[in-house]
């Protein structure tokens, strides 16, 4: 994941993933314009496994991280210093995920990612579906789809680690960990939307599993 070489810059060909515009309008009477990026919707899970009580992440390369923690002097040199501007700089820690790219339902989709990226197999029925809401609304305002799901170690049936050539590690932490994670002040290499997730599993399914294992629920400190 982080033998990385070989980068630089380029301006945006035709993408099937990335589509820049410009939106012209009139708002209360003055003409306004936006730059703005056209974008798959998404579908978002988190998953926990409640066999040995530990959240499972995804962890991979994010290029857009990468870039933004090059100073904007490199990034006009013919190729970024990796030396300089190490792989591990564009790390990123997340829940499981994937774009709506195909003709399925959410559910479908969000299934196919748990078993593609985590490796788990998880029925239908039991995807909890939490909410929906925009991201990127500055650029791009593309709706992504949360769900929640519980899986036991007898649900994994496939390695994980993504398909084609993605390269993703699956990750797991503990409650408390979580917890550490949430309260970090930063810069954290996750999205809002996992913060969001993080928070949420906190609030509404943490403590039920805190009790299992001897957790205080209000500072994990033992019994």
């Amino acid at each position: 994941m982080e033998d990385l070489k070989d980068v630089y810059l380029t301006p945006l060909p035709e993408s099937q993933y990335v589509k820049p515009f410009r939106l012209h309008y009139t708002q209360n009477g003055k003409q306004k314009n936006w730059d703005l990026l056209e974008v798959h919707d998404s579908v978002a899970v988190i998953v926990f496994n409640v066999t040995r009580k530990v959240m499972i992440f995804v962890k991979q390369f994010r290029p857009a991280i990468y870039y933004n923690n090059v100073h904007p002097k490199d990034r006009q040199s013919d190729q970024i210093d990796t030396n300089k501007y190490p792989a591990s700089l564009g790390i990123a820690l997340e829940m499981c995920a994937g774009i709506i790219d195909k003709n399925k339902s959410v559910e479908e989709i969000a299934q196919e990612e748990v078993l593609e990226e985590c490796g788990y197999n998880v029925p239908l029925k039991t995807l909890q579906r939490i909410t929906s809401y925009r991201s990127g609304v500055g650029v791009q305002g593309a709706l992504q789809t949360f769900f929640y799901c519980e899986v036991t170690d007898e649900m994994k049936t496939e390695q994980g680690g993504g398909v084609d050539d993605e390269i993703i590690e699956v990750v797991e932490k503990t409650i408390p960990e979580i917890e550490a994670m949430v309260t970090s002040p930063g810069p954290i290499s996750s999205p809002p939307s996992c913060l969001f997730a993080l928070m949420w599993f906190l609030h509404y399914k943490a403590d039920q599993f805190k009790k299992s294992y001897g957790l205080y629920c209000s500072d994990c400190k033992k019994l």
